[in-house]
């Protein structure tokens, strides 16, 4: 059974998504993306008020072993970015999934949050990468 928590669709390259009720959505990386980066020292966030597409590196997560770009799962105005983040980037090691959140977008095409993997397509994923 999966441990990923419900209501969200996540990416191949460890990006989640959550569509809150006023339609934006909630973007971070997934808790095995922190897990395998180990402690995170830095977060750089997007700018506000920037138009991504699907794809695009806008963030990056340094850790005492890397840096990695974050790619926005969806196109869309990034409208809000988790400022906590600047200060203690370990709130995503602690909590992936709630308070560690990286940037909120609204999205250009809603369709583009339904085309990304439910947590079952993830997980499988998952297994087929470890072998």
């Amino acid at each position: 059974m999966s441990d990923l928590p419900e209501g969200y669709k996540f990416t191949k390259t460890h990006e989640w998504v959550k569509v809150e009720d006023d339609g934006t959505a909630l973007v971070g990386i997934t808790d095995h993306a922190q897990d395998a980066l180990g402690e995170l020292v830095f977060v750089e966030t997007p700018d506000q008020g920037i138009n991504v597409l699907a794809g695009d590196a806008v963030a990056v997560v340094e850790s005492v072993k890397s840096a990695s770009d974050i790619y926005s799962p969806i196109s869309g105005e990034i409208t809000d970015v988790n400022e906590d983040l600047e200060a203690t980037p370990e709130l995503i090691n602690e909590d992936a999934f709630e308070r560690g959140w990286i940037f909120r977008i609204k999205p250009t095409d809603v369709g583009e949050v339904e085309e990304l993997l439910d947590a079952e397509e993830y997980e499988s994923q998952l297994e087929d990468d470890a072998h």
